[in-house]
């Protein structure tokens, strides 16, 4: 077990309940809505999660190296989850690599050694495991995980995000904003 110090960086515009277990290094850009009793664990490196990414109850993301798996240098690998998208009530994802513009659906789950492109949806109740790397907009749904290609491209939850971020700081305690970019000087 990593001993870790948590850096949790939440930048402007990010509304992050205050009862959710953020550990490790992990950076919530602006526009994102963390939900209560949300898990998110920088295990094997830090996480940093892209604008506009809704994680709700119970969800649990995890960066964690597969096993058997060496890391290939000094500095830890990064985890950066692409903008846009939504982990739904209780998934579990410890996925290498997500892309933009994901919806993992209620109570799936992807293993440590799993690639997401864009634009693909984990249905509800679906389990990836196994090496692989998902196509973009590849949706995989039923008791089979049955894959198929996306006939359009997943639409941002624009309306959901503006709903919740009014909604959320009237029921819940919100972290505050721990990281100005304006405090950072532009070198030369």
């Amino acid at each position: 077990m990593s001993t870790q110090k948590s850096e949790v960086k939440i930048m402007p515009r990010a509304i992050v309940c205050e009862d959710t277990n953020l550990r490790g290094d992990i950076t919530i850009s602006g526009g994102c809505v963390i939900h209560p009793s949300a898990t998110i664990v920088a295990e094997s490196g830090p996480i940093i999660i892209g604008e506009n990414c809704i994680v709700e109850e119970y969800v649990s993301i995890v960066h964690r190296v597969p096993p058997g798996q060496a890391v290939q240098s000094d500095r830890p690998p990064v985890l950066v989850i692409g903008a846009n998208n939504v982990f739904e009530v209780g998934c579990r994802i410890e996925a290498l690599k997500i892309g933009e513009r994901n919806i993992f659906e209620c109570h799936s789950s992807v293993s440590a050694d799993v690639k997401i492109s864009n634009g693909c949806v984990i249905g509800a109740g679906c389990h990836l495991t196994g090496a692989q790397d998902l196509p973009e907009n590849t949706v995989i749904t039923g008791k089979d995980c049955i894959l198929r290609e996306a006939l359009e491209k997943q639409s941002t939850q624009t309306l959901q995000l503006d709903f919740l971020r009014k909604v959320l700081p009237n029921y819940h305690h919100i972290r505050k904003v721990t990281f100005d970019p304006k405090k950072i000087r532009t070198q030369v």
